[in-house]
């Protein structure tokens, strides 16, 4: 960002912006998929692409609304969950496959679209493409005011986008969150070439689209809010199968498992050890929607987990490498190696004015000092780095200035993480 941007946007007042500017409309059938469709072909921009999902009410990540604007024309707002002719819902996901998308923050939408088929031929994001820039806030809203001097209305951010009919006002909303995407395009990209981070951008939107296959998580329910506090191996187990019974249970009914019983009503549960169903309905702490009406399934699993002879460990060592807050007692040279290449990437941060974690990801950083290449070199820690998939823009800033980090075996006295 330049210092005249700034200026600019110090003295800019914003205005509300409380409908969308482009006509929206809503698509519910095949007629209006139709004409949709028939518009969306004919345009050679690239589309301003957006979708909504239930967070925090269904089961899953999946896309409720799919927002598509075509500039200068208007928005359409696609039901994915309506009926479709399959011809017609089929020409669609080709046309958004077969198109540029304008898309703010595109790693929270594009696994949601790619379970419908949907995926991009290219992506210009307006959030990664901010964070490039080094704007301090990246959300929608923020930096709608930042450049277009426009207030977006935002009450609506956190309803439940499965509910049908879909209300006047979400969709009102959800137009919104599209209409400013072409001209917020306009104004990053600008900027981006202005600071002459276009190529870094590129290749960034770039990787965005490669699929990235992630192993599975083991032990999820380990990540129960507040099992720390939980020490014996008896309890773990019931909490465990406490979880799966919940996990179940949300999945048989498209339901979040927090709005069953939250995290917290389980760990109550594991502290109280209630010794009856009784007592267990009585359980203040135990609150939840669902906690009384399927009092059997939590109970059948409380006791499947208070007599099984099948405990889990306490403790199980995390896949991979350890825990870097572990590093300074158990394993001080890869911690001194790790000091010396976040001071690395805390001064080019600062001279490109971008996130430490846009210029390398900490775990990749992690993972090179715990262990880094046998012969300590630009090429080695060129070639550790690619395989992380690291991008080439990041392996030509870090590679050279890694080479007196990795070698760092020592630490002084007064150096802290």
């Amino acid at each position: 960002m330049t210092e005249e941007t700034s200026e600019v946007v110090e003295e800019n007042h914003a205005t509300p912006l409380t409908a969308s500017r482009l006509p929206f409309h809503l698509v519910e059938n095949d007629l209006g998929l139709e004409s949709a469709l028939d518009v969306i072909s004919d345009t050679y921009a690239p589309l301003a692409i957006d979708a909504e999902r239930a967070s925090g009410f269904r089961y899953g990540q999946r896309a409720y609304l799919i927002q598509v604007g075509v500039v200068g024309k208007a928005i359409y707002l696609i039901d994915p969950i309506a009926q479709y002719s399959e011809h017609l819902w089929a020409r669609l996901i080709e046309l958004l496959s077969s198109k540029p998308w304008i898309i703010h923050a595109a790693s929270q939408d594009i696994p949601c679209l790619a379970e419908l088929g949907i995926r991009p031929l290219k992506i210009l994001d307006t959030e990664l493409g901010s964070r490039i820039l080094g704007l301090p806030r990246v959300s929608l809203g923020t930096i709608t005011e930042h450049y277009l001097a426009l207030k977006l209305a935002k009450e609506h951010s956190a309803v439940d986008w499965s509910e049908r009919p879909l209300r006047k006002e979400w969709l009102e909303y959800a137009a919104l969150d599209v209409d400013v995407l072409h001209e917020l395009w306009d104004c990053v990209e600008a900027d981006l070439v202005s600071n002459e981070k276009s190529g870094i951008a590129t290749e960034e939107f770039d990787f965005l689209i490669i699929p990235q296959s992630k192993p599975p998580k083991i032990d999820r329910w380990r990540s129960l809010t507040g099992l720390h506090e939980i020490k014996d191996a008896r309890s773990l187990t019931i909490a465990k199968h406490m979880w799966e019974a919940r996990e179940q249970l949300a999945m048989d009914r498209d339901y979040a498992p927090g709005r069953l019983i939250p995290d917290a009503a389980i760990v109550a549960v594991v502290k109280a050890l209630p010794k009856s169903k009784s007592e267990l309905s009585s359980l203040r702490s135990f609150t939840g929607k669902a906690s009384r009406t399927f009092l059997d399934i939590w109970w059948n699993a409380y006791t499947l987990g208070s007599s099984t002879k099948d405990l889990v460990e306490i403790r199980v060592k995390a896949p991979g490498i350890p825990n870097h807050r572990n590093w300074p007692q158990k394993f001080p040279e890869a911690n001194a190696r790790l000091l010396a290449a976040k001071a690395v990437i805390a001064e080019l941060s600062k001279d490109m004015n971008m996130p430490p974690e846009n210029i390398l990801s900490p775990d990749t950083m992690r993972a090179i000092c715990f262990e880094p290449p046998a012969e300590i070199n630009s090429t080695s820690i060129a070639e550790f780095l690619s395989a992380k998939n690291a991008r080439r823009w990041q392996i030509e800033t870090v590679a050279e200035r890694f080479i007196d980090a990795l070698a760092t075996t020592t630490v002084s006295e007064s150096s802290s993480e």
